[in-house]
């Protein structure tokens, strides 16, 4: 075995044994597409150490991000014990993975993961996630109003409503439980938004973006109303000839917790756990707590943020 493959096995024993924390009576199910072969291999041979029930699933990669996997696909991660999705289009955001987590099932969807983001994004301290993340969670999980600014524009007014914030830390240990991995956010599907945010991190379909040409979006009563980059424009315009409006819901606002991630590498897996940013994404929120169910989710990541909780500067982790 490599070097290189031994880091691949041991982030996997990490996801399947620290955060899953599979057990020999349980079972688990691999879900995966051509492009992640590798990860979900490992991912493969680290739960097959532990039980001797496990399957690997592969399918063709989907079309966009939070499109549904096939109906064979979610039923396998709603029988299952414990699953995780290596996959190159998102379902994070999916009905399927929902219903899994809805039945018992607790797993983590890896969406667009790379073999090296894999290895860097689980060589973590997830004790330090949870801490980071609980502290975050305390601050805003009551909060009426929240504002995000940042110097390359992003002035930006939130209102989560009665909808829960959630502490992604990479644990899921109980049933029903779920994470992106990597981890290390908290997050929420708002009510409503206006304002503008400048993305100057990280965005598909770019992938790190240029500073000197940053992403700029408005805001208005929750829906965004004006889009300045062709790309992303043309995606949320593809999704509304389906679903209307909905694909221009302000979907989510999420504050990274990972202080392990200190370098955005063009990853939004990775890039939107860095501690001391903040993301917010466009399209369907359905997933995690929201109402708007649309074919698409688009993180985009800012940098540099300062955050106000009812007029209170927020305390980001760095």
């Amino acid at each position: 075995m490599s070097k290189f493959e031994s880091k691949l096995a041991a982030a996997a024993t990490t996801a399947v044994e620290k955060c899953a924390s599979l057990k020999p009576t349980e079972s688990c199910v691999i879900i995966t597409d051509h492009n992640r072969r590798a990860i979900a291999d490992a991912l493969f041979d680290a739960a097959q150490t532990v039980t001797d029930t496990v399957s690997l699933i592969q399918y063709p990669p989907g079309s966009q991000h939070g499109e549904e996997p096939p109906a064979f696909a979610a039923t396998a991660m709603s029988n299952a014990d414990v699953f995780f999705a290596p996959t190159t289009k998102s379902i994070s955001h999916t009905r399927a993975r929902g219903e899994a987590c809805d039945a018992g099932a607790r797993g983590a969807t890896l969406p667009g993961i790379t073999q090296d983001v894999f290895t860097a994004g689980l060589d973590a301290d997830y004790q330090t996630i949870s801490e980071h993340s609980r502290d975050i969670y305390e601050q805003v999980t009551d909060a009426d109003e929240i504002r995000v600014t940042s110097p390359a524009g992003t002035d930006l007014r939130v209102t989560p409503g009665e909808r829960e914030w959630y502490q992604d830390t990479g644990s899921i240990d109980t049933a029903g439980a779920f994470s992106n991995l990597p981890a290390g956010e908290v997050f929420t599907a708002p009510t409503t938004a206006t304002g503008s945010y400048v993305v100057d991190g990280t965005m598909r379909p770019h992938g790190r973006v240029d500073p000197e040409n940053p992403l700029e979006f408005d805001v208005e009563d929750g829906t965004v109303s004006k889009i300045s980059d062709d790309a992303i424009r043309n995606q949320i315009e593809t999704a509304a000839e389906t679903v209307g409006d909905a694909a221009y819901n302000l979907a989510e606002l999420g504050i990274g917790t990972n202080v392990g991630v200190n370098t955005l590498v063009g990853s939004v897996l990775l890039d939107e756990k860095a501690a001391g940013t903040v993301h917010v994404a466009i399209g369907d929120n359905a997933g995690i707590g929201g109402e708007t169910d649309a074919p698409l989710h688009l993180d985009g990541i800012i940098q540099n943020p300062t955050v106000y909780v009812d007029d209170e500067k927020l305390s980001l982790p760095a």
